[in-house]
């Protein structure tokens, strides 16, 4: 053990030291303040930028001066970057592909996709000096789209938290709030992208975690369902986890890059880049946002209801869309709640044993992934007893039915479960041809961004994003407003209904919170990413309509 705790903080040393000497080795010009194109260039969307690069008006390594700046700044200010590209990125930009869809663009991308030559140690000091020895099949397809990959950003160790720290590099901080969490798992990118040092970056979500970062950090995202982004070659904590598929999925700083970027991807056929990549070109959607379409709201999952601040965020997209003649209704799904229960056992079938096997002695754990460990752990009568005691004492089914399930599965046990979440997705399909809707819109997440340390209480908290995961279906997240101190306080009358809500709860300050970023998560059906973007367009179209547009920070 004293061995593995030395290697431990060894390598936790060697890899911030190497972090900080890329910073320091620079080209001086990187720690120089922007200058006015330059900051102008970062403005820009992304489609500018390409035609720039393709007119020749602007080159690929004047674009990535300016965003490795701010790359920096923002790292500064909120520790969201693991490795450091930018000198190699010099070298990709000089040769990039200056007709490509992407032409110029600098990318970043989550700590664990697989850049060759570059580390992906997610956050584990046993994985630290292990170089990736080919580009995954998202770099490959990014750079033969001209783009130039230039830093990659922070996460949890393990992956399954929405708050991202480890030892090896630290713990990244919301841009809005020092003392609240950017989140997870792709919390470095939604912290990078909201302080503009970045205005496209790929993540992957397997319970929300593109989703979440965006809604707590204030920037946008969208789940693609399983296929339409590559995957292949990059580490995970949970290799060969196939029952809830983690997705790559793109994040970004604006709706138009968002939707400029996805669109690029896909047109550069990532199913010749990647086996696991389906054969689906792009579909050109375009919906009017003054044609009435139907809207069904899920205002509450049956576990944790919306904090007042997302409450009122999702009345405001309702309320807009009813005063410009869109059907509102609000939907009573099948049980969120069951869908939980089964996609959480699937998702945790090994009780955790495989993502926290590389853990050495000493390493920092997440809070919530040492509580649903502990779940895991205990022997199945004591959890059985303490069911009982929370169903039939407390009256708290919610807890009693996720403690009682809480363990590690046997094969079978697995069968029985996808029977189950096929059982669960067809109540789905069933419910959306009977009430006709074209999209759901619920809130991303109970809260806004939580207190660092909160996903001790919080890491269960996940339904809102987690169910789409299940189900695999498009989901798309857009901010909408901020966090008000008078109008968002929690009343005084508010009683939790579980343990679960009751530990949320505890994290949730209305006065702490105050300025912090709410979205709202716009979902369509399987493989409707096309449409589900353009819904987000309709969304936000008719709020900046009605002087509801969201104010863009800048750091």
């Amino acid at each position: 053990m004293l061995f593995s705790y030395l290697a431990h903080r060894r390598a936790c040393m060697a890899k911030q030291q190497e972090r900080q000497n890329r910073i320091d080795d620079l080209n001086p010009v990187y720690h120089e303040p922007l200058t006015a194109q330059e900051s102008h260039m970062i403005s820009l969307p992304i489609s500018a930028l390409i035609s720039s690069v393709h007119s020749d008006s602007l080159s690929p390594t004047e674009i990535l001066l300016a965003y490795g700046k701010q790359a920096l700044k923002a790292h500064r200010e909120t520790n969201c970057l693991t490795e450091i590209m930018i000198s190699d990125a010099e070298h990709w930009a000089n040769g990039c592909n200056k007709d490509g869809p992407l032409a110029g663009v600098p990318v970043s991308l989550k700590d664990e996709i697989g850049v060759k030559g570059w580390d992906a140690c997610i956050g584990y000091s046993a994985w630290v000096g292990r170089p990736r020895q080919d580009d995954s099949a998202m770099v490959r397809l990014l750079r033969d789209a001209g783009a130039v990959p230039f830093v990659k950003t922070n996460v949890p160790v393990t992956l399954m938290s929405f708050e991202s720290g480890n030892d090896v590099f630290g713990r990244t901080t919301n841009p809005f709030s020092k003392a609240h969490t950017a989140g997870g798992s792709s919390g470095g990118e939604g912290a990078l992208i909201a302080c503009g040092g970045s205005r496209i970056g790929v993540g992957t979500d397997v319970a929300g975690s593109i989703r979440v970062p965006a809604h707590w950090s204030g920037m946008y995202a969208i789940r693609a369902s399983v296929g339409r982004f590559p995957k292949t070659g990059s580490p995970t904590s949970v290799p060969g986890q196939e029952f809830v598929p983690a997705v790559h999925s793109p994040m970004a700083r604006t709706l138009e890059d968002l939707e400029t970027f996805f669109r690029a991807v896909i047109e550069m056929k990532p199913w010749e880049y990647d086996h696991s990549a389906l054969h689906m070109p792009w579909r050109s959607v375009r919906l009017e946002a003054d044609k009435p379409m139907k809207w069904g709201i899920m205002w509450d999952d049956g576990v944790v209801i919306p904090s007042p601040a997302c409450h009122r965020a999702l009345d405001i997209v309702a309320r807009t869309l009813k005063a410009h003649g869109h059907n509102v209704v609000t939907i009573k799904p099948p049980s969120p709640y069951e869908g939980f229960v089964t996609g959480s056992q699937l998702l945790f079938a090994d009780a955790s044993k495989t993502s926290v096997h590389p853990i050495r002695t000493g390493d920092q754990q997440d809070a919530g992934v040492i509580q649903a460990q502990f779940m895991a752990s205990l022997p199945r009568w004591v959890k059985r007893v303490y069911a009982w005691y929370l169903r039939y004492i407390r009256g708290d089914e919610v807890f009693a039915g996720l403690m009682e399930t809480w363990h590690e599965k046997t094969v079978s046990e697995c069968w029985a479960l996808v029977a189950r979440r096929e059982e669960y997705r067809k109540a789905w399909f069933d419910m959306w041809r009977e009430t006709d809707i074209d999209f759901v819109l619920t809130v991303p997440n109970p809260t806004p961004a939580v207190p660092h340390g909160g996903m001790k209480q919080g890491f269960i908290a996940c339904g809102y994003t987690f169910l789409f995961n299940m189900l695999d279906y498009s989901a798309g997240v857009l901010p909408v407003t901020r966090v008000d101190s008078a109008k968002d306080v929690l009343p005084a009358s508010f009683k939790a209904r579980n343990t679960v809500e009751a530990g949320v709860y505890e994290l949730y300050d209305a006065k702490a919170m105050h300025g912090l970023p709410v979205g709202v998560q716009v979902v369509g059906k399987r493989l409707d990413e096309e449409k589900v973007l353009e819904a987000m367009k309709i969304v936000e179209k008719l709020l900046m309509q009605d002087g509801l547009a969201y104010p863009v920070f800048t750091l």
